[in-house]
């Protein structure tokens, strides 16, 4: 009997510590596929009914994870440079230039489930910064006349839900959503005049990716 007593006593101190979610004190790290679609507007360019629009883009995203408590983590959502189509009605001209942007977003999430379950579907508020660069005009826009391009970096709000999936101690997989506060100017020239729009690109960001818990 002592020796069962003391058998269960090692089986349930062994079931209790392996913990197959986020526990306080846990880093992990997600990699995947992260897709950049903008729900944009512009102001209207040149006088015209016309506006600008930019067009979507997929890229590796990363994320890294600390658990303050069983419930409350942080979260810093990173990629590589998404590329973004600018386009136009203007003109008909279509695709008229592209930019590069990364846009790290500090957030902290609820974890809704207790550290023990397999399934972790959160929430979280935050805060972006998006950083254009390398932004040009292509053959079309400047057969156009348009030159000069310039994007102001943009700070924001930031909001996101998604799910976790345990897979064992140390994998999981997750799926989340995230929108962001992504408001810019664009400044451009034609021929010797200054010109600028305003554009808000506030997207949407879809992720899928798989990750390590540390």
């Amino acid at each position: 009997m002592k020796k069962t007593l003391c058998g269960l006593a090692v089986l349930s101190a062994l079931v209790s510590t392996n913990v197959l979610a986020h526990q306080q004190g846990d880093i992990f790290v997600r990699a995947g596929i992260a897709s950049v679609i903008p729900l944009d507007s512009s102001d209207r360019i040149l006088g015209s009914t016309d506006k600008l629009a930019v067009n979507t883009n997929t890229q590796l995203g990363l994320t890294f994870d600390y658990m303050v408590t069983d419930h409350i983590g942080l979260e810093l959502l990173a990629a590589t440079p998404f590329e973004h189509d600018i386009s136009t009605g203007y003109g008909s001209l279509g695709d008229v230039a592209t930019t590069k942007q990364l846009p790290p977003t500090l957030m902290v999430e609820y974890y809704f489930n207790e550290p023990a379950a397999k399934w972790q579907p959160y929430a979280g508020l935050g805060i972006n910064y998006t950083n254009f660069y390398d932004s040009k005009f292509n053959s079309t826009g400047h057969d156009a006349g348009l030159s000069d391009l310039n994007l102001d970096n943009s700070w924001g709000y930031a909001a996101n839900i998604g799910v976790d999936y345990q897979v064992n101690d140390n994998w999981l997989v997750n799926a989340s959503l995230w929108y962001a506060d992504i408001d810019t100017t664009a400044h451009y020239s034609v021929g010797d005049t200054r010109y600028s729009t305003d554009v808000d690109i506030n997207p949407i960001v879809f992720m899928a990716s798989v990750g390590y818990t540390f």
